[in-house]
C-alpha cells in the first residue's frame, strides 16, 4: 500500500511539474500584450487540465506553484506598488490567487455528473476563468485604479481593462478544451489516485 501511494504521489508531482513547465513556456507565447500587464495566451490551459484530471488539491497546488514562479519572474511589477499593503495585494491577486483558482474546475464539473461530462468540462473551464477575472478585477480596482483615465471610475477601468484580455483568453481556452475533448476525451478524465498492485 505504501509503495502504491508513493507511486501515485510521484506521478502527480511529475505531471504537475510538466504542466507548470508547459504553462510557463506558453506564457511567453503572447498573441497580444497590454501595456500595464495582462496578455492573451493559452497559459491557463495546462493548469485547468491538471485540475480536471487530478482534483482540487493537486490542481490548486499546481496553480499555486505556477503563480509563485510567475511572481518571481515578474517581480518588477510588484515593485511598482508604493506600499507594503499594495505589494501584498498585488502578489495575492495578480499571482498567487489568480493562478491557484485555475486548478479548481472540478468543483463545478462535479455537479454535472458523468452523463454530462462534456458540459461539466466546459463549465469548469469557464468557472475558473471567471474566478481569475475576479482576482484581476479586484487588483485593478484596489491597487491599479490610479491608471484609470480621467473621469473614469476605477471599477469601470478595471472591468474593461481586465475583460479585454480575460474574455479572449476564456474563449480560446474553451475552444481548445472542446477540440481536445472531441479528439481525446480521456485527457480530461479524473485520474485514479491509486495504482493497481502488480
Amino acid at each position: 500500500m505504501a509503495k502504491t501511494t508513493t507511486l501515485t504521489t510521484t506521478r502527480l508531482i511529475v505531471e504537475g511539474a510538466l504542466m507548470i513547465a508547459l504553462a510557463t513556456a506558453l506564457s511567453y507565447l503572447k498573441i497580444f500584450e497590454l501595456p500595464q500587464g495582462g496578455s492573451i495566451t493559452i497559459e491557463m490551459l495546462p493548469l485547468i487540465i491538471m485540475g480536471l484530471r487530478n482534483g482540487v488539491k493537486w490542481g490548486a497546488l499546481t496553480g499555486f506553484v505556477h503563480g509563485v514562479i510567475q511572481m518571481i519572474l515578474g517581480f518588477k511589477n510588484v515593485m511598482y506598488c508604493t506600499t507594503i499593503l499594495s505589494q501584498f495585494g498585488c502578489i495575492m491577486l495578480d499571482y498567487v490567487l489568480a493562478f491557484t483558482v485555475l486548478g479548481l474546475p472540478l468543483i463545478l464539473k462535479f455537479f454535472f455528473g458523468k452523463k454530462h461530462d462534456f458540459a461539466g468540462v466546459i463549465a469548469g473551464t469557464i468557472f475558473v476563468c471567471v474566478l481569475r477575472f475576479i482576482c484581476s478585477f479586484l487588483s485593478g480596482l484596489l491597487i491599479w485604479g490610479s491608471y484609470a483615465p480621467e473621469g473614469q471610475s476605477a471599477a469601470v477601468y478595471s472591468f474593461l481593462y481586465n475583460g479585454s484580455y480575460m474574455l479572449p483568453n476564456t474563449i480560446i481556452c474553451v475552444i481548445v478544451v472542446v477540440l481536445m475533448y472531441k479528439i481525446a476525451p480521456k485527457i480530461f478524465a479524473k485520474q485514479k489516485q491509486n495504482f493497481v498492485k502488480e
